[in-house]
């Protein structure tokens, strides 16, 4: 079977991405740690668009979860054809408040397993037909984010990686995208203690939407959703970093 892996698939952008690329006829491979909802979601795809759908369980956090994750999909038979590269955490705070741990997890999901995940299936994707990598970043990633340090830090690592890899590939015939949402009405913000700030309550897309204009424009290197978003980006590029960083500071509190 040939199919489009997605991380984190279980809510959110993943789930999103899940429903668009299932009503283009993709079969799905789906990936998070929480199976239940991976296999309700799976099942209602199947149903409704005649494809083949596969949830496995997997928590990148893990450092031997991406080769679990590899050797499943060998079992299975499963050649992917895309890549979405969406799992990731953050958490607000001040850096030496945090716990370490779980910082590190962050850099262990939001970086180690993108990196490894992406380099193990790319033998796979050389030989498919219009193969693609969308690798799930953020706005955080254009500058530094004070009280939420590290989860800017990983995302400057995905925008910078992403952006060198659309240039080694792109005569290969896989497309790699950055894509960098704004804030997005999802989970994350609840679980990275993020509801309240000044950020969220200025607005935030649907993920149907950020999916959207992410799949339109998968074959651009960097993909920003909103115009709102765009605008922010295009404003810093002229601002010091001084600035943007405060900035940034402020929209946590």
């Amino acid at each position: 079977m040939e199919a489009v892996l997605i991380t984190g698939a279980s809510a959110g952008i993943g789930d999103a991405f899940a429903r668009q690329l299932a009503a283009e006829g993709y079969n799905l491979v789906l990936a998070a740690r929480r199976l239940p909802a991976l296999q309700r979601l799976g099942e209602e795809l199947a149903a409704s668009f005649n494809i083949e759908v596969v949830a496995l369980e997997c928590d990148l956090a893990s450092p031997d979860a991406v080769s679990r994750l590899i050797h499943d999909l060998d079992t299975r038979a499963i050649r992917l054809v895309g890549l979405i590269n969406n799992a990731g955490f953050g958490d607000r705070g001040p850096f030496k408040d945090l716990p370490l741990p779980r910082q590190m997890n962050m850099i262990q999901v939001n970086v180690n397993a993108l990196v490894a995940l992406t380099w193990q299936v790319l033998p796979q994707l050389s030989t498919a037909r219009d193969a693609f990598i969308i690798n799930v970043a953020s706005t955080a990633a254009f500058q530094a984010g004070p009280n939420m340090a590290i989860y800017y830090a990983t995302k400057a690592f995905v925008l910078s990686f992403s952006e060198a890899l659309h240039e080694e590939l792109r005569g290969q015939g896989i497309r790699v995208s950055a894509l960098c949402p704004g804030a997005t009405r999802t989970e994350f913000a609840e679980q990275a203690n993020m509801s309240g700030t000044r950020l969220f309550k200025a607005g935030a897309m649907q993920p149907g939407d950020v999916v959207r204009q992410a799949l339109e424009h998968r074959r651009r290197a960097i993909v920003v959703t909103g115009w709102r978003n765009r605008l922010l980006i295009w404003l810093g590029k002229f601002s010091p970093r001084l600035v943007t960083r405060r900035i940034a500071a402020w929209l946590q509190a």
